[in-house]
């Protein structure tokens, strides 16, 4: 094959100054230019990794691997889903994902038993990804903390088409202290598999965000789950010591350490 013409070569892209600092996060920084644009290496990248954060908005949960999972703590579990009845009415309106549907609020009442301290619930959010991938590591770090310091725990709780307040609603219901849900996050380009957990003391319908605590980003990329662990006991036990959450319960870990 005839090579071109040096004038019609491709030009290498320029180095970009900050090239280095790509060793230390996986923000999308220094991606060098070629003229006035980004390489094409890096325009293909982006959209693989737009295509990565709209598959993880529209994925579900993976129940088989999930309550094989959480088996071995040997606390009930139970399945319930937000009144979206699909992932396109969940999408367009988050106030359906936020309300239980009328068969899981029946099936809570009825397992609900005496008081206990915490409820764990698992959510799939706006990326189930990240529930089938790392939520199972998380709790099986920290419900033996918790039970370890004396915490009486309700039933694991696994919940579909679900927005973060729809925990309060569940907490409600099984007559819990504090409810504790681990979510998927909203998906970056860069991180299409982050878990959030929220929790708040004293739940019930109609909380805002004031009153709950956010630990974020939690997969090994990001927060580790040995990390998230001890963040969230202490965090909880704290919660339930001075019986409150939200704005006025400070993260301290980092001032203890």
């Amino acid at each position: 094959m005839a090579e071109l013409p040096a004038s019609h070569q491709p030009e290498n892209p320029a180095p970009d100054p900050w090239a280095a600092l790509k060793a230390h996060t996986a923000a999308r920084i220094a991606l060098g230019r070629t003229g006035s644009s980004v390489p094409l290496r890096e325009a293909l990248a982006f959209r693989l990794a737009h295509a990565h954060a709209r598959d993880a908005v529209y994925s579900t949960l993976d129940l088989d691997p999930l309550l094989a999972g959480l088996a071995p703590l040997q606390l009930p579990v139970l399945q319930v889903r937000s009144k979206a009845p699909d992932r396109q009415e969940y999408l367009q309106r988050p106030d359906l994902g936020r309300q239980l549907h009328e068969e899981a609020h029946t099936l809570l009442q009825e397992s609900s038993a005496q008081p206990t301290d915490l409820v764990i619930v698992l959510a799939d959010g706006l990326s189930a990804a990240a529930v089938n991938e790392h939520a199972v590591p998380l709790v099986k770090l920290l419900v033996p903390i918790l039970q370890a310091a004396g915490l009486h725990l309700g039933p694991l709780v696994v919940a579909a088409q679900a927005r973060v307040a729809l925990g309060d609603e569940i907490g409600a219901l099984l007559h819990t202290q504090m409810v504790l849900i681990l979510i998927g996050e909203r998906p970056g380009l860069s991180s299409p598999d982050s878990l959030g957990a929220y929790f708040t003391y004293g739940p019930r319908p109609g909380l805002t965000d004031e009153a709950r605590n956010c630990v974020s980003n939690i997969r090994p990329a990001g927060l580790p789950y040995d990390v998230a662990a001890n963040r969230l006991s202490y965090l909880l036990l704290e919660a339930l010591r001075r019986k409150l959450s939200g704005v006025h319960l400070k993260d301290d870990t980092r001032l203890l350490a």
